[in-house]
């Protein structure tokens, strides 16, 4: 969802993106198997840039202990493997961007505003983002420009939060209701990507999130009003979702609220800073 919007983005600007994949597609693309610890070599000589958004879906499957080892590694050993070939590579690119995740801080911080500097969480998912970073920070070994952007809840009415939150026909909080959701409207993630790309001072890790975070309830409640959709306040009972989810309840019924600040100060401008802006451009 996120590569297909800064592959757009960065063609609209006259440039040339391959992707990285299993196998050849319609798009310009290198192999690679990250499982085997295989990839095109040419694909490291050929690129001036990499953006890496590898890493199987936290939400997509109950968390067993298979599935669980499938979230760490396939950001772990994605990123070593990209390490390897550009440490081999003759021509290295300039820069390495990646995603992360507000994860980073734990899977609930309550009403505290977290920022780049703040601890981090000691849960699982916490565990996947340090450790995932950390095999990032290897690249600054190689002297390449290095961005992490914990990526926040994004926000397109053809996937991720949203297409969940609005699937049954009426909305409805999860849980309180109380828990903070730091949103980006997907088109906004795709130009910060793109602005650390460009903006070649830029170095370290920058929350992907807007500016202004909302409740699970509140956000709920726009987007079923945005979509026209019929909504209920009384929240989806926290046990229900325990049954349902078994650990993986804890990604809906916690939330985080963090601060934009660190990439605004260094110049990115958001088009959908406000919620209400954003999902009205979703569901126009």
């Amino acid at each position: 969802m996120i590569g297909q919007r800064i592959t757009k983005l960065l063609e609209a600007k006259g440039m040339s993106v391959a992707w990285l994949s299993r196998s050849s597609k319609s798009q310009k693309s290198f192999i690679w198997d990250v499982d085997k610890g295989d990839i095109d070599p040419q694909a490291l000589e050929w690129a001036d840039a990499v953006i890496h958004l590898a890493g199987a879906g936290v939400a997509d499957k109950r968390w067993t202990a298979s599935r669980k080892k499938e979230i760490l590694e396939s950001r772990t050993k994605s990123t070593s493997l990209l390490y390897q070939a550009i440490e081999a590579a003759k021509n290295k690119p300039d820069v390495f961007i990646s995603a992360s995740a507000i994860g980073y801080y734990g899977l609930d911080t309550g009403t505290t505003l977290v920022h780049e500097n703040s601890n981090p969480g000691n849960d699982f998912l916490a565990e996947v983002v340090k450790a995932w970073e950390e095999e990032v920070k290897k690249m600054e070994q190689l002297k390449l420009r290095t961005v992490m952007i914990r990526i926040g809840i994004v926000l397109d009415a053809h996937g991720g939060a949203l297409a969940e939150m609005l699937k049954p026909p009426v909305a409805a909080p999860l849980g309180s209701g109380d828990q903070w959701m730091s949103w980006i409207h997907v088109e906004d993630l795709a130009n910060l990507f793109i602005f650390a790309l460009e903006r070649t001072t830029l170095q370290g890790v920058f929350n992907g999130v807007a500016p202004n975070p909302a409740t699970n309830q509140e956000l709920t409640q726009e987007a079923a009003r945005a979509k026209g959709k019929p909504y209920v306040g009384l929240g989806v009972p926290a046990f229900a979702l325990k049954l349902v989810l078994g650990e993986m309840a804890a990604i809906v019924l916690g939330g985080n609220r963090v601060s934009s600040q660190k990439i605004q100060k260094a110049g990115f401008e958001f088009e959908y800073p406000e919620l209400k802006k954003a999902l009205k451009n979703i569901y126009s």
